[in-house]
């Protein structure tokens, strides 16, 4: 019978775990072809009727040179519904969302805080006037 030490034990399960969180955490499409997909790119969604007579704006989704969703813009047979503007960090999280209303006013203002490995931690929900209003937290289960 083959004898397997401790540490090669240890070893082994820290890598094998290792590699669990990084294939889980990657999706069928990496994220490079995703943003690579989006350069530059705005998207615009049309709704029409069942007869296909009248068509309308639903959706307009604006990405920078990097890919990143910049701008997102919802739209109501009447007009503009919602607009958000999205910031990002260095790492390419988002971490400020602020949403207009229909008066093209801030309604509110979202900002996020990040785990070590990338996952959302903590959403700040602000009013307009900068005052925090609620929060929400993150869990991740398997």
């Amino acid at each position: 019978m083959i004898q397997i030490s401790l540490r090669t034990k240890l070893f082994t399960f820290f890598l094998l775990g290792f590699i669990s969180l990084t294939i889980a955490q990657t999706s069928p499409e990496s994220l490079v072809d995703k943003h690579e997909r989006h350069k530059n790119m705005t998207v615009r969604e049309y709704n029409t009727d069942a007869k296909g007579k009248n068509r309308w704006m639903d959706h307009v989704t604006v990405y920078n040179a990097k890919g990143l969703k910049i701008e997102e813009t919802e739209y109501a047979t009447y007009g503009m519904k919602e607009r958000v503007l999205f910031e990002y960090d260095n790492t390419e999280h988002c971490i400020k969302e602020v949403v207009f209303d229909e008066h093209k006013k801030v309604s509110r203002i979202r900002k996020y805080e990040y785990n070590a490995d990338g996952t959302r931690k903590t959403q700040y929900n602000y009013l307009p006037n900068g005052r925090l209003y609620s929060t929400k937290q993150y869990q991740y289960t398997n």
